[in-house]
């Protein structure tokens, strides 16, 4: 999807070859998880959540992030106006519906930081629930499933929408990690690595419809349900999730602030 455009236009475009890098693209998924591939040496890097990075460190895998791509959280709560819930407070003894593991880490935040009693509710990657008036609250990620709830019919002004990121809880999501011996072994390996990924990224924000070429040439392959107008959509809000607010903050660093918080 266009969440990763930056590494397969990097790949495509000989960027990464540019750079010394002889690369294998591991397709992800709820199936193989970042971390287990880093830990099991089935992969050298790997895209992580910080949340979740930070969560492997303290149970003994020896991570590192060596880049932060995305400065901030995407992941959303929405809710239908009609409910009535405009504010965090309004979702008290309501059905909320949570995806599994990393994606309940800010929810369970907010819900503690504001007192609620929520009736968590099981979410699949889907809304279909949420749309059929199963749940009051939903996950989404802004540069997905919000797109696909505006898509069946719902209008933005129908919709309030919960960024954690409003209510002091921005974890920041997908970031470049390896190994700690990998980084002290071969520094240079890693260097490279992040210089590639990073102008794989310029690349694709300057070229966007032919990242879009590329990404739906690999959605094709993998079989994935989707079109070329969700992941305009997508690589669009990527591109405001990737590109600090402020343009003295090179891309893909790791703010002290959002690691402490």
């Amino acid at each position: 999807q266009a969440q990763f455009a930056g590494y397969y236009v990097a790949y495509e475009k000989g960027i990464y070859r540019k750079y010394g890098i002889d690369l294998t693209i591991i397709e992800g998924g709820p199936d193989r998880l970042a971390s287990d591939y880093l830990r099991e040496g089935k992969a050298n890097f790997a895209t992580s959540w910080l949340s979740t990075a930070i969560q492997k460190k303290a149970h003994g895998v020896w991570l590192v992030n060596i880049a932060q791509i995305v400065q901030r959280s995407a992941l959303m709560l929405v809710a239908r106006k009609s409910s009535g819930i405009q504010k965090p407070e309004d979702m008290n003894g309501k059905k909320v519906s949570l995806w599994d593991a990393d994606y309940q880490l800010q929810p369970r935040a907010l819900f503690r930081k504001y007192n609620l009693n929520v009736r968590v509710i099981p979410q699949s990657f889907s809304v279909n629930l949420f749309l059929r008036g199963g749940v009051d609250v939903a996950s989404a990620m802004w540069y997905n499933e919000y797109h696909t709830i505006l898509n069946s019919g719902l209008n933005p002004d129908e919709i309030t929408s919960f960024f954690f990121y409003d209510y002091g809880l921005n974890f920041p999501e997908d970031g470049i990690y390896t190994m700690e011996g990998t980084l002290i072994k071969e520094p240079e390996l890693c260097c490279a690595f992040v210089n590639a990924s990073l102008e794989g990224w310029k690349y694709t924000f300057d070229h966007p419809e032919e990242a879009l070429d590329i990404m739906m040439r690999y959605a094709a392959q993998a079989h994935l349900p989707t079109n070329r107008v969700h992941q305009k959509w997508m690589l669009e809000r990527v591109k405001d999730l990737i590109l600090p607010r402020d343009g003295a903050i090179p891309m893909g660093t790791l703010l002290p602030s959002d690691y402490e918080r």
